[in-house]
């Protein structure tokens, strides 16, 4: 084992909304990551996270932190419509990304960054937090072991509130695609042969809930279920259950909410999700994404099924024939 490769891998983050924020204070807790730029669409952004990681560098321009920061890897955390564009300039420049799903917002675009990714993924591992979630990865070590899969149901609820803060995003690719990734990984990425959904609109026309379902080929079905319904008073991320049925067993994680639950004039939930990053370190699934993502650019181990370019793409396609009934 050579000596660069026990060395923090220098990182820099893109993107400093709610995500890329997450990502900035978990790798700047990380032994396995060096925080070493911070690059924002405006110079507020990056004054508003000086105080949590004073000393790391911050630029408004992405070609400016490429020339000047010593980055080797990037988190590109920005808008959707910004990733193409962004990870194209990051490849190009011969760095290791880790790409917010989804990698665009359409299929045809998505596939224009083929040519600058190698065979195996390992200049580009998506972002998807789920996967390495405790509760999720225990269920795929015990469908593994169980044997074959007849059922699964998956649940995937967010604050109605997300439908004024974020109009036209539809839950079916902002919040499902989440359980169709992790449906991917206990499928071993088969494709499925049946595909339909529904949609619920509100007075005005938009979605607030999307419903679908898919077939393989050994007869295995899959429901979905997301939403923009939860209320106020509800965790303020909502909540996530999945259910598997196999041949003499079943499964069931409920991974958001975390159980703890604080009650002072009104219930929080401090673990909505399973992030944690403060001053004595950081733990929870996005910390093991971002663990992995270190190894994956020193070369200690593969991009994760589910994680690689050619998954994201896949999950794409699935969800394009859900959109448009095929």
């Amino acid at each position: 084992m050579t000596q660069n490769s026990l060395a923090p891998v220098k990182v820099g983050v893109i993107g400093l909304g709610r995500f890329g924020r997450l990502h900035a204070l978990t790798l700047s807790r990380l032994a396995e990551a060096d925080l070493v730029a911070l690059v924002g669409r405006r110079q507020a952004s990056l004054d508003a996270l000086g105080p949590e990681l004073p000393g790391v560098p911050g630029w408004t321009s992405l070609r400016e932190a490429l020339a000047e920061s010593t980055a080797e890897a990037w988190v590109v955390a920005c808008t959707t419509a910004a990733h193409v564009p962004v990870v194209r300039t990051l490849l190009e420049a011969g760095k290791t990304v880790l790409l917010e799903k989804p990698i665009a917002e359409n299929l045809e675009e998505a596939r224009s960054l083929a040519p600058l990714v190698r065979p195996d993924s390992s200049n580009l591992m998506i972002g998807h937090i789920v996967l390495f979630n405790s509760e999720f990865q225990q269920l795929r070590v015990e469908a593994q072991q169980r044997g074959a899969l007849a059922y699964i149901d998956c649940v995937r609820h967010r604050p109605a509130s997300i439908l004024g803060a974020f109009p036209g995003e539809n839950p079916l690719q902002a919040v499902m695609v989440h359980d169709l990734y992790a449906t991917q990984v206990l499928v071993n990425r088969a494709d499925p042969v049946y595909y339909n959904a529904r949609f619920h609109r509100t007075g005005g026309g938009e979605v607030d809930l999307a419903v679908a379902q898919l077939q393989w080929s050994d007869g295995l079905l899959a429901s979905f279920a997301a939403s923009y319904l939860t209320p106020e008073g509800m965790p303020p991320r909502g909540f996530d259950r999945m259910e598997v049925f196999g041949t003499g067993w079943s499964a069931r994680i409920n991974p958001n909410p975390r159980p703890i639950e604080v009650w002072g004039e009104r219930a929080f939930w401090p673990m909505a999700l399973e992030i944690r990053a403060d001053a004595t370190g950081a733990t929870g699934m996005m910390a093991e994404e971002l663990r992995c993502f270190c190894r994956v650019v020193r070369g200690q181990q593969s991009v994760p099924v589910g994680a690689t370019y050619s998954d994201a793409l896949q999950v794409q396609q699935w969800m394009d024939r859900l959109a448009s009934g095929v």
